[in-house]
């Protein structure tokens, strides 16, 4: 009586048991199960294992190359407006914004690197491969040998970008080529850019292929392509100002130049002229006014000429390059041994999995 009230008072125990032992008798149902049937599972194993190894022989050695930079901007570095502000108050957590410069943060910067103008603008960029003046596309053609696949086509046969000096005189077919060509390359497994820390604006940007060269050639140009478009609409004001102040400094030295000839012409006609008659000394003081006026002009053209070349340094900002990619590049290709287990394990897996669900499918069919 009283193991039967113990029982009563504690229910779970004894279906506690009776779930374990449930649990070791299914265990061993399925252990047994899967025995009778190991000839399967070996058989797909192996071939998984052969597949594997197969997968690793044919495959192509893929090269990385990596190129690493940071975002400078002396304007930014300085303080700029409210940059010493943002610097303390960051430690905090707290973000102003004052150092974003736009779609040029370092937060940015990698869909930039991505975008299509950026991508097709690099594609289109005029090299020189072995004394033979080409683009990069160009270049990619030939050495994917895709123009050998194109022989059968009299129109992509012809494809050739160097031969088109504008964009707008693309055709139809090159505009689709191209696309393919941005799409291809803009791919996650070929062009990967990652920031080293969120703290930090040091990037790495990767280019994966099949072709040492090439993989090396695009992850250069593309970073020298970004560097050029991130720097031209920064200084394209400050550019402005710059220009005109020196056409300024040029039309005034024109001036004072033509001003000290004037002097000296007309010291020339009065050289034996009577000293007493003062009339005829006008002429020289007149020039010599024109003088003294274009070089104080000029002086003050020049001081701001060198102020704005000055303000103009520190708008430039400048994509610096720690790490270029250098030969050999990093070799990417699998293992035999390793692909060959991979793929056995996956397959034997998949092949318990599906030995199992049968046989639950049949009970509940019965």
């Amino acid at each position: 009586m009283a193991l039967e009230n113990n029982q009563l008072s504690n229910p779970n125990i004894d279906n506690d048991e009776i779930s374990f032992k449930e649990l070791v008798n299914s265990i061993k149902y399925w252990f047994n199960f899967l025995l009778k049937r190991w000839k399967y599972i070996f058989l797909f194993a192996f071939l998984g294992f052969v597949i594997g190894f197969l997968y690793a022989y044919t495959s192509k050695v893929k090269y990385n190359a990596t190129l690493s930079y940071v975002l400078e901007d002396d304007k930014g570095a300085t303080g700029g407006s409210g940059g010493g502000l943002s610097s303390i108050v960051s430690q905090f957590g707290i973000d102003l914004g004052g150092s974003a410069n736009g779609a040029f943060a370092a937060s940015n910067i990698g869909e930039l690197i991505k975008s299509r103008s950026i991508v097709e603008s690099t594609l289109l960029r005029r090299i020189n491969i072995n004394g033979k003046n080409t683009t990069i596309a160009d270049y990619y053609i030939e050495e994917f040998k895709l123009n050998e696949s194109w022989k059968k086509s009299a129109n992509l046969n012809a494809i050739n970008f160097i031969s088109k000096k504008e964009r707008k005189d693309f055709s139809r077919l090159e505009d689709s080529i191209l696309n393919e060509f941005y799409k291809d390359w803009t791919n996650k497994e070929k062009l990967i850019i990652s920031q080293v820390d969120k703290k930090v604006s040091i990037t790495n940007l990767q280019v994966i292929s099949t072709s040492e060269k090439f993989s090396k050639l695009f992850c250069e140009s593309l970073a020298q392509e970004v560097t050029d478009y991130y720097i031209k609409p920064k200084t394209q004001k400050g550019k402005i100002n710059v220009d005109i102040g020196q056409k300024q400094v040029d039309s005034v030295r024109y001036e004072l130049s033509r001003a000290l000839n004037g002097v000296a012409t007309a010291t020339d006609n009065v050289f034996y002229a009577n000293p007493s008659l003062m009339i005829k000394q006008a002429p020289i003081k007149n020039k010599m006014v024109d003088v003294e006026a274009n070089k104080a002009i000029l002086t003050q053209l020049v001081i701001q000429l060198e102020m704005a070349q000055v303000s103009l340094r520190k708008e430039t900002p400048l994509i610096q390059i720690l790490d270029k990619p250098i030969f050999p590049l990093e070799r990417i290709k699998i293992g035999k041994a390793k692909s060959a287990v991979i793929g056995g394990f996956v397959f034997g897996f998949l092949t318990i999995i599906i030995l199992i669900s049968q046989s639950l499918y049949k009970k509940m069919m019965l």
